[in-house]
């Protein structure tokens, strides 16, 4: 599913030259749900960004279920990340004067489907991670977890080929972190690519792999005995 090999990335900070990425290898297979571990600086975030067409690597070759991504133009990159992924952040990202209906329907006004087939399909999805009677409701009449969980229907409704999650966690207390980590494993049990960002231990082991960076490398990537969330 996603393919990376001797990627780098350098970004000019005045004169002097930060060399984020240096030479990352890394496969993710169809299915795979893979943690992202590293602490600040460590280069998660830039690999994340990359692989979510949001930023352009250097060097070396970046491929996307047999798609090669390079140095596209922001429309282009716009409509391959609406094809092909996902994002959930740890911020939600809602916005706040939309409902939850209206947050979860707003990927599917660019694939030029009818108001009808939109709310039907954003129905399914917040049914899907339990909010469907919470449909009307503004982010700010919802809890933490519940707004995560809108966050979550609206990456998921146009069936992307990989969820990509920024410190989903990262907002939540336990117990809720642990109920949006267990609706992410049924998601992938259903057979769905998923990379979580994190710098939590914990949440890390409720995936079936780990990699970690350090200083723009990988230093660990070992699969694992995955805990259930819940």
């Amino acid at each position: 599913m996603i393919k990376i090999k001797n990627l780098h990335k350098s970004y000019n900070i005045g004169k002097n030259s930060l060399h984020v990425l240096k030479g990352l290898d890394i496969e993710i297979k169809e299915g795979e749900l893979v943690a992202i571990m590293g602490s600040s600086g460590s280069g998660k975030s830039t690999l994340l960004n990359i692989i979510g067409m949001l930023d352009n690597h250097d060097k070396g070759s970046y491929e996307l279920d047999g798609v090669i991504i390079k140095k596209m133009n922001e429309t282009k990159a716009a409509e391959y990340r609406n094809k092909f992924l996902g994002f959930v952040f740890q911020s939600f990202n809602l916005i706040n004067y939309k409902n939850a209906l209206d947050n979860v329907i707003l990927p599917l006004y660019y694939q030029g489907i009818s108001r009808k087939v939109r709310e039907k399909k954003a129905l399914k999805y917040l049914s899907d991670v339990g909010l469907k009677n919470w449909s009307h409701h503004l982010p700010n009449e919802l809890s933490g977890g519940q707004k995560q969980r809108v966050a979550i229907a609206r990456a998921m409704v146009s069936e992307p080929k990989v969820l990509l999650a920024d410190e989903p966690t990262g907002a939540l207390d336990s117990n809720t972190s642990k109920e949006v980590m267990d609706l992410i494993q049924k998601i992938n049990k259903a057979g769905k690519t998923i990379l979580v960002v994190t710098h939590e231990h914990d949440i890390s082991q409720m995936c079936s792999r780990i990699v970690k960076l350090k200083d723009g490398v990988i230093v660990e990537d070992k699969k694992i005995k995955q805990k259930k969330a819940l």
